[in-house]
């Protein structure tokens, strides 16, 4: 009887302006619903990536390639010889609370003129930053036994960086080969080996987080939006009916 008597009093009208809310509201939750689902489907090819690599046998860098896809978050390994001259220091690097930074210096492969560049692991920030840590580097043919990653194309630059000098503030192998002059992989080899003697270095990678989970929770928050904005467009367009209409 409620219901009947509801519709008996009041009439759907929707109003111009309400409804071009609606729409434009709608539209924009749904693509960024399905923006969020794109961005999650990539994760989680990425991340379907990394796992095969976990089984896939070690790589070597002699047949290392342009490709970077090919040996992305494989374990890689390769002999060579490090170029201690146009090694670099990553800024802002926190392990555990203390502030320091990625020691990362290119590796002449022996299998010809070509390097890549090897994220050696962790330094503490000294006293003050005026002085920067002195790392030992190995010299001669050595044997490097890491995984392939690949640096994030977009970064946070608290300043201009010239991409000059050994202190660095993200790890960009363009900017590296650049001012190095070095020919360059398009990866970068975290090393997981022990140096021996031991060079005081700490390699502690973490494993990669793909975020698919949050790329999810966000495209239900959108598309939920799209409905309640649906909702609220037919709940506020119920005219009450004039008296005689």
């Amino acid at each position: 009887m409620r219901v009947s008597s509801f519709f008996a009093t009041h009439r759907f009208r929707p109003t111009l302006l309400l409804t071009v809310a609606m729409v434009a509201l709608t539209a924009l939750a749904i693509a960024l619903g399905n923006w969020q689902r794109h961005r999650a489907d990539e994760k989680s090819a990425a991340a379907a990536l990394a796992s095969a690599a976990d089984r896939a046998a070690p790589f070597d860098l002699a047949a290392a390639d342009s490709d970077a896809a090919a040996v992305l978050y494989r374990i890689v390994h390769g002999a060579g010889e490090y170029d201690a001259a146009h090694g670099v220091l990553i800024d802002n690097k926190v392990h555990r609370g203390r502030p320091g930074y990625e020691v990362v210096t290119p590796f002449r492969l022996a299998s010809g003129n070509r390097y890549v560049l090897v994220d050696r692991g962790w330094v503490a920030q000294g006293p003050t930053r005026k002085v920067l840590p002195s790392v030992q580097t190995p010299a001669g043919v050595i044997e490097i036994v890491g995984r392939a990653t690949v640096p994030p194309k977009r970064y946070l630059e608290l300043k201009a960086d010239t991409g000059q000098g050994t202190l660095r503030q993200n790890l960009d192998i363009e900017r590296i080969a650049a001012s190095s002059g070095l020919t360059l992989l398009p990866f970068v080899v975290e090393q997981t080996d022990p140096v021996i003697p031991p060079d005081g270095l700490l390699r502690e990678w973490p494993r990669p987080d793909f975020g698919i989970d949050s790329h999810l929770s966000y495209m239900l928050q959108w598309y939920s939006l799209a409905a309640l904005a649906i909702a609220l467009w037919l709940v506020l367009n119920w005219r009450r009916r004039l008296e005689g209409a």
